[in-house]
């Protein structure tokens, strides 16, 4: 086995961690945490979603999601909707999440930038299919 392979998880894991403790410092003005964000980008690119399709996406236990839709609820980041089944609750963004999205999308945006800013396009463009490939496993 090569060092790669034994060490890949690992470099993968910790660069996960690094790249969300950085992005929890991007978001600290807005009052959010990346786990948060990512239940707001996940709304707002797929729309209004079950809490069992937000926890399958973003590959998260149930009971995290739970937690952080509930401090999203809280705070006036999301709300809880009726579906078409009366069981059935959607988690949508408030008017007032939707108004203060961009600003915060085009902060994280520019954090992505500048976070792969000394990778070529190529480099970037294999990460991105790696990963893709990754977690269609």
């Amino acid at each position: 086995m090569s060092y790669v392979n034994r060490h890949l998880i690992h470099q993968i894991n910790q660069s996960a961690r690094l790249i969300a403790k950085k992005a929890n410092e991007q978001l600290e003005p807005f009052g959010l945490y990346s786990s948060q964000w990512s239940v707001l980008y996940c709304l707002r690119t797929i729309g209004p979603m079950t809490q069992k399709e937000i926890w399958s996406y973003l590959n998260v236990e149930a009971p995290t999601v739970t937690r952080t839709i509930k401090r999203l609820e809280e705070n006036g980041w999301v709300q809880r909707r009726q579906g078409e089944d009366k069981r059935e609750k959607l988690v949508v963004l408030t008017k007032e999440a939707e108004k203060k999205y961009e600003e915060i999308n085009v902060k994280m945006l520019k954090f992505e930038e500048e976070l792969l800013a000394d990778f070529r396009d190529e480099d970037k463009e294999a990460f991105s299919h790696l990963f893709r490939m990754f977690l269609q496993q």
